[in-house]
């Protein structure tokens, strides 16, 4: 099991930045791929983005591609999203989480076994 806290999040203006930071424990973390999902009030959770094991490879949902950019340090056990050109349809709870399994690259949201507590992000317009 790991333990994954997010922080990072708050209010910002239409086409501000944002930059949230998952940190994890528990478990080696450079083993695993690591995703962020959203959401917003009255929706599904939601895919954002995912990076391989290695972060060598990174998936974008198409709605945030070319304005979010994920990232990974492993020596400090730590997973970015910089979000860029936010919009007010970015507002949402956006959560953390961690494959089930090592040494794999899925992104299914079902793949992901282990979760954040969520972070808050509001973009006014």
């Amino acid at each position: 099991q790991v333990q994954l806290v997010e922080s990072g999040g708050g209010l910002v203006q239409a086409g501000g930045s944002l930059r949230l930071s998952c940190v994890a424990s528990g478990r080696i973390f450079r083993s695993y791929a690591m995703g962020w999902f959203r959401q917003a009030p009255g929706k599904e959770r939601e895919f954002v983005a995912a990076i391989s094991w290695r972060g060598g490879s990174t998936y974008y949902a198409d709605s945030v591609k070319g304005r979010f950019t994920i990232s990974r340090d492993n020596a400090k056990n730590t997973m970015y999203l910089q979000m860029n050109s936010l919009k007010p349809e970015d507002t949402a709870v956006y959560y953390c989480a961690a494959d089930s399994n090592p040494d794999r690259f899925r992104l299914g949201l079902s793949d992901f076994g282990s979760w954040g507590q969520g972070t808050q992000v509001t973009v006014s317009s």
